[in-house]
């Protein structure tokens, strides 16, 4: 089960906070290493950020378990025949805000143009009475992973780190390339897809 986080000022000052002139970004080795050192998580879904959840296949389809966290707004970074097709329909009895994107899983795949929509969407669902808003794919590591980092960064404003911490609150053992840490760390967000990627990739060969 997810474990329920503290309010979002409580993690943003246990976190760092919002950015500030201040601010510089961690080298990249530091990066690195911090989501070197992280374990990865065994649960099909971790609350990230205060309401908002990220999450897996078998996630989507358990329609008890969505009813159970309270779910009101789901966004599926793998819609589509051949990836979770669940759509709007499938959830029609439960009263879900529904938005899909058919997102390959695959590095060619400019996940960039969806960043907006989908940072509006979770936005709007958490501003929702009481709203709870689940992001998922198939595996829960990368696009889905990718959108809510971008959600971070654009809506909350996170610094890159924070934004990392959020998402890996569960953690997860990582061992990007260094090639697309340094666009993260740039903060360009269309890099945050080449990130994720290899961050799935690597943690596809640790479990062979």
């Amino acid at each position: 089960m997810a474990k329920k986080l503290s309010s979002k000022d409580d993690f943003l000052s246990n976190h760092g906070g919002r950015r500030g002139k201040c601010y510089e970004t961690p080298p990249l080795a530091d990066l690195q290493m911090m989501l070197w050192t992280h374990r990865k998580s065994t649960e099909h879904v971790n609350q990230v950020w205060p309401n908002l959840y990220l999450g897996d296949r078998c996630t989507a389809l358990d329609k008890g378990l969505l009813r159970e966290l309270g779910i009101t707004h789901i966004l599926n970074a793998a819609d589509g025949r051949f990836n979770v097709n669940t759509g709007a329909k499938f959830y029609c009895e439960m009263d879900i805000d529904y938005y899909g994107i058919d997102a390959d899983d695959d590095p060619e795949f400019n996940l960039s143009v969806y960043f907006n929509s989908a940072a509006r969407f979770i936005r709007a669902g958490l501003s929702f009475p009481k709203g709870k808003v689940l992001v998922h794919c198939a595996m829960g590591i990368s696009r889905s992973a990718t959108l809510v980092l971008a959600f971070l960064m654009i809506c909350e404003k996170l610094f890159l780190l924070d934004a990392i911490r959020a998402l890996f609150k569960a953690p997860v053992a990582a061992d990007p390339l260094q090639f697309y840490l340094h666009g993260i760390r740039e903060c360009k967000l269309i890099n945050l897809w080449a990130l994720m990627r290899s961050l799935k990739a690597r943690l596809t060969l640790s479990e062979i």
